[in-house]
């Protein structure tokens, strides 16, 4: 499909820059699709209403890890100079794929030294040998440090990494930390937060106990991938950055006896729903998976397990806004849109949420 079908125009005043506080007062538009699309303002905390007792919500447990690395590169017979790596995604003990900055400059073999002054505070330096380089600035960097020694040298130099359209109006702050992490991130691996769920607070969560809403968690680490643009005139041009992911034999088993028993799987985010799709057979049964996914989502896509989605709104021409659209219908989510933008919602990763029936027809 051509590229441009998913642009839209968004006024900078509706790009969030801090989250709603508390996190599920944030505004939630409801979106069915019909011949005439029927959209609804709600707010988050009115979530379990829309929700029958033997639903399940699927949520990403991935935490986010200060993945954003500034250093200095040096070569043999060239000055030093500064660099920033964004990791995000682990190939091996000692090995991160990252995008650099300026990417073009760096070649394989160029030593990186990171940190504030190419020491990793008091467990030593961190440094790292460019091993491969690929399109779009993205290299391969093998550290000295490996394993657990590796984790906690990344934990002391490294910084959240917000995503450029905030990152671009503001620095990283303290506030940050807690801000752009779930309440319930545990497996240590993302450098971006699965952002539909961080509109959940406990007091969400026992709503949703009290209702008969069951919950469940995979890992999806999710990459700097998400935030790059669409290039590509056509889809069939754009190449998905792969993410690491794992749907557990135990909650495969309980999705699948939620379908069974007739209620739905909702999922919390577009990572979630990438990974239970890939995890999914054609006959909808889903599967104990785990490795990586690079699944492309667009219009003509069809939808194995997952029945509804609650998810943030997106950028213009990305592949997310292309998902929302494989599962509600391109015009039902360029009316939704445009009603957000027309209402004031805030858009992108700290700002309001949607609940997305799929389309069925």
């Amino acid at each position: 499909m051509r590229v441009d079908l998913f642009d839209f125009d968004l006024p900078d005043e509706n790009i969030a820059l801090r989250p709603a506080s508390p996190r599920d007062s944030a505004r939630l538009l409801v979106v069915r699709p019909q011949s005439e699309p029927v959209l609804a303002d709600h707010r988050v905390s009115d979530l379990p209403g829309f929700l029958r007792p033997g639903d399940a919500l699927v949520f990403n447990d991935t935490k986010v890890i200060p993945a954003q690395l500034e250093g200095i590169r040096h070569r043999e017979g060239a000055g030093g100079q500064q660099v920033s790596a964004t990791l995000h995604m682990r190939v091996a003990p000692d090995r991160w794929k990252a995008f650099a900055k300026p990417g073009k400059r760096i070649k394989i073999g160029d030593r990186i030294e990171f940190g504030h002054g190419g020491s990793a505070c008091l467990i030593g330096s961190l440094a790292a040998t460019v091993e491969d380089k690929g399109e779009g600035g993205e290299v391969t960097l093998r550290f000295d440090l490996s394993g657990p020694a590796l984790d906690e040298a990344i934990m002391a130099v490294g910084h959240i990494p917000l995503p450029p359209y905030i990152a671009a109006k503001r620095p990283e702050d303290a506030q940050d930390q807690k801000d752009y992490q779930t309440i319930y991130a545990r497996e240590e691996g993302a450098v971006a937060a699965p952002t539909a769920g961080l509109h959940f607070t406990p007091e969400l969560f026992a709503a949703l106990d009290a209702a008969g809403i069951e919950r469940h968690f995979v890992t999806l680490h999710v990459g700097a991938g998400t935030f790059l643009p669409v290039k590509a005139d056509d889809t069939t041009g754009h190449k998905m950055h792969q993410e690491i992911g794992h749907v557990s034999a135990e909650t495969a088993a309980r999705l699948n006896a939620v379908k069974r028993a007739g209620g739905r799987i909702v999922c919390v985010g577009t990572t979630s729903l990438r990974l239970i799709e890939s995890a999914a057979a054609d006959d909808g049964t889903i599967k104990p998976w785990s490795g990586a996914t690079g699944i492309f989502i667009t219009p003509g896509y069809r939808f194995k397990a997952v029945d509804m989605l609650m998810t943030n709104f997106h950028l213009p021409r990305s592949t997310l806004f292309m998902l929302v659209s494989a599962f509600c219908g391109l015009e039902t989510m360029r009316a939704a849109y445009a009603h957000a933008i027309e209402t004031g919602y805030r858009f992108y990763s700290y700002g309001d949420s949607s609940l997305l029936f799929r389309d069925n027809r």
